[in-house]
């Protein structure tokens, strides 16, 4: 990987850039792409100043050979993605959820894997609550702690309420609390919040009718991806339903899924053999 230089200054050494790709892939298994390297620059940068700092060189010395977990975790942390919106690609999650209420009829399970702040499973539990339809579960769960915390709280600022949502849903989902608006309790009980790292653990209980797992497989090695599948194949039950995002897909990474000929972007599962 290749540092992306700040002015004539390269923000960080080749051996810190390889620490740091060596640290996210070991606990994630996700990679930080050449092209996405100057993440490191924003992510890492406030969190040396925090800890009184000069450099991210300095930083990562300070949890070589395992000397502290907790910076390892929030350095971890930084630079994971957690890009997200509420309702994002808002078709697609219209007619997912319109999928799903069809081959579940009543009371369908759910897991949205890699869930980041938890805008994803919050639209899902909107579509729902709009269409009249009960959720047996909804389980989001992500490998970042911090992340699943602001899930959990159902708090986000301005400018992410307004990403994806219109105002007549914002009004009736969400209240306004000073700057920040909080998704009203009876929408976040409808879900369940884990940490959980699709590389190292077990799915969630029990069998899903669909598994969200939307712009994950991108940052993941191509072996990892596969086991990422694997693992959800496993958790969904005959003829579930399977969400990637845009630009993923199953194709070469995957011999149990097929594109699904009723419902347009979803894969779904193939009988077992």
């Amino acid at each position: 990987m290749t540092a992306v230089p700040s002015g004539d200054t390269p923000y960080a050494t080749p051996i810190t850039l390889t620490a740091l790709a060596s640290l996210l892939e070991s606990r994630t298994g996700q990679r930080i792409a050449p092209n996405r390297a100057w993440r490191i620059d924003t992510a890492l940068k406030p969190l040396a100043a925090e800890n009184g700092l000069g450099s991210i060189d300095e930083l990562v010395g300070h949890v070589r050979g395992g000397s502290n977990p907790a910076l390892a975790d929030r350095i971890v942390d930084a630079l994971l993605n957690q890009e997200t919106s509420f309702f994002r690609d808002a078709g697609a999650i219209e007619a997912a959820a319109e999928a799903i209420a069809s081959i579940a009829p009543g009371t369908p399970r759910i897991w949205c894997a890699g869930c980041a702040t938890g805008q994803e499973p919050l639209s899902l539990a909107i579509a729902f609550a709009e269409r009249g339809g009960a959720l047996a579960d909804l389980i989001a769960t992500d490998v970042s702690a911090a992340a699943i915390a602001r899930a959990r709280a159902g708090r986000f600022t301005q400018f992410e309420i307004q990403r994806g949502l219109p105002i007549r849903r914002m009004l009736r989902w969400f209240e306004q609390d000073g700057d920040d608006w909080v998704a009203q309790a009876e929408l976040v009980r409808r879900i369940v919040w884990r940490r959980s790292n699709l590389v190292v653990d077990a799915a969630p209980g029990g069998r899903f009718d669909a598994v969200f797992c939307r712009n994950v497989l991108f940052y993941l090695a191509p072996e990892m991806r596969t086991r990422v599948l694997d693992l959800i194949a496993g958790s969904l039950r005959p003829g579930g339903l399977l969400m990637l995002g845009a630009g993923e897909t199953v194709i070469g990474q995957s011999g149990r899924f097929v594109p699904s000929k009723r419902f347009r972007g979803l894969y779904e599962l193939l009988p077992a053999r």
